[in-house]
């Protein structure tokens, strides 16, 4: 079976949270397989439409119940392990997403190669170009089976434990990406790696009584000229960054 997902026009996308793009001429380090019988509930993935490309955590291999590294991440990898009569369903959320940059969490059965059959949920959300294109898809692939309780609940309750578990991951990927946004303005501003800018947020985090995420969600607006800073999270900024035409 061979999967083709919509392209864009675009080639050029973020990295991965968390990956670091390799310097010239160095290969990068590859991560160590996980041990036998390991297993993580929920892995992160991402499909970069310019490129044609994904790439998937290890705990993605671990909800496929296949070895991490040896094949690489691909569409036909990820829908081969979906049941057969739910094939349809996650293509089709899939592709609309790529075309029309429409959010979606989609429920599945997964068959693992040791014959056992998983409960899943593939949550997309796509990430989109200066002209509003979808340039890429990420999200998670979170399995659900040992959630699951002995005896099923009525309909409306599934329903609503689902819609409530899917708003949830939601929630996480959009505080995520609000803080590597800030992450990326204090960079800038202080000339500093990843871990400082983070460190940072968490610094204020702690002395102003704030979320990281709020933290992050008030310099990401008043960067893009919104509201100004609070006046607690202007003075700590103020102290750790030195002045420049790029303050916030």
């Amino acid at each position: 079976m061979s999967t083709a997902l919509p392209r864009a026009a675009s080639r050029t996308a973020p990295l991965p949270p968390g990956s670091r793009r390799p310097e010239p001429g160095r290969t990068p380090r590859p991560r160590a397989p996980r041990a036998p019988g390991a297993h993580t509930a929920a892995g992160r993935y991402r499909y970069d439409l310019g490129a044609e490309a994904w790439w998937w955590s290890p705990e993605v291999y671990a909800v496929l119940g296949l070895p991490s590294g040896p094949t690489a991440p691909s569409a036909d990898l990820l829908l081969g392990a979906v049941h057969r009569d739910d094939q349809p369903r996650v293509r089709g959320a899939l592709t609309e997403s790529c075309t029309t940059g429409t959010p979606f969490a989609v429920e599945h059965r997964m068959l693992r190669p040791d014959g056992s059959v998983r409960t899943v949920v593939l949550v997309g959300e796509p990430e989109t170009g200066p002209d509003g294109g979808v340039t890429a898809l990420s999200g998670l692939v979170v399995d659900v089976t040992d959630g699951r309780p002995a005896e099923p609940p009525a309909v409306d309750e599934q329903v609503r434990a689902l819609e409530t578990e899917v708003e949830q991951l939601r929630t996480a990927m959009a505080s995520r990406a609000a803080i590597e946004q800030a992450k990326g303005v204090l960079m800038l501003l202080m000339g500093c790696g990843d871990q400082v800018a983070f460190d940072l947020l968490a610094h204020i985090s702690s002395h102003t009584h704030r979320k990281v995420r709020d933290v992050a969600g008030a310099i990401i607006e008043s960067a893009s000229g919104g509201n100004p800073l609070p006046a607690d999270v202007r003075a700590i900024l103020h102290d750790a960054c030195p002045p420049g035409p790029h303050g916030v």
